[in-house]
């Protein structure tokens, strides 16, 4: 089991000018604790049941950008972009150079979007939920097209792509791992079976992932996909600091369900939080 830091706070003490540094020694305390990962939260504002909308809330690959030159090994991503935020093309070349100037530590994160408060603020298109999936569809086809030899057009129902050139191509082969964020059963879930190398579960409790675990081999069998192929990472949020004991026992039911990374977000002294998250849980697991 690997253990992911989901950072979701850059309200340091200092205001703007803290941020880089805090940063920065937040990412260290992680690689030093043994954190496999660092994902960033992708939103325009903070999320209401965290902080206030007005809270900082910095763009999330720049953010990656600047971890990949204070890091070394470990691994980055967001958790996970909304498919509304980047055209799909602009979307991949971003994503690729992430992988490039990190030296393949990259993971690609994306989901269908939700956070419609966000998108009306700073005037970006929200379509319906339906609409949201389809257009997520064509950019994990239009992903696999660009990370490929075929550098043709595209022409899909919502984006129409001349050529797909993406030079200079990852460092991680095939790609970057694609990993598709939510618990939807009919949807998120499919489009994981068919198009990624990893998902996200959110995670309440451990009969939840198990359900959904089942669900996804479902889909994997319909569409003749080995299930073993695809990555089974969990969020909590609870925290697990409080009750270090209670946590190991669900991460080792999560590791029997199949699951190989757990991820955490602290909320507050969050470079303390890392160090002592790697005394008292990896270190003990």
């Amino acid at each position: 089991m690997e253990f992911g830091l989901h950072i979701v706070r850059f309200d340091f003490a200092g205001g703007p000018s803290a941020i880089g540094p805090s940063l920065r020694s937040l990412a260290e305390a992680a690689e030093a604790a043994g954190f496999g990962e660092i994902t960033l939260m992708d939103h325009y504002f903070q999320l209401q049941m965290i902080g206030a909308r007005s809270e900082p809330m910095i763009e999330g690959y720049t953010g990656l950008g600047y971890l990949a030159a204070v890091t070394n090994q470990i691994k980055l991503g967001l958790l996970v972009t909304g498919v509304t935020y980047r055209h799909p093309g602009l979307l991949v070349k971003i994503a690729t150079t992430l992988d490039v100037l990190s030296g393949g530590r990259s993971v690609f994160g994306i989901g269908a979007a939700w956070y419609e408060e966000e998108h009306l603020g700073l005037g970006v298109p929200f379509p319906p939920l339906s609409e949201r999936f389809e257009r997520l569809e064509e950019t994990l086809q239009i992903c696999h097209q660009m990370w490929s030899d075929n550098d043709g057009a595209f022409e899909g129902k919502h984006y129409s792509l001349a050529e797909t050139i993406c030079s200079p191509s990852p460092v991680t082969s095939p790609h970057p791992p694609i990993r598709i964020g939510g618990n939807g059963e009919k949807k998120t879930l499919r489009l994981v079976a068919q198009y990624a190398d990893s998902c996200n579960i959110m995670a309440p409790d451990t009969q939840t992932v198990e359900r959904k675990i089942e669900v996804l081999r479902n889909h994997c069998e319909s569409l003749g996909r080995d299930p073993s192929e695809i990555e089974i990472t969990v969020m909590v949020f609870q925290d697990p600091l409080a009750d270090p004991d209670r946590f190991l026992d669900q991460v080792r039911a999560f590791g029997e369900l199949g699951v190989t990374m757990t991820s955490v977000a602290p909320q507050r002294d969050q470079v303390a939080y890392a160090t002592e998250f790697g005394e008292r849980i990896i270190g003990a697991l």
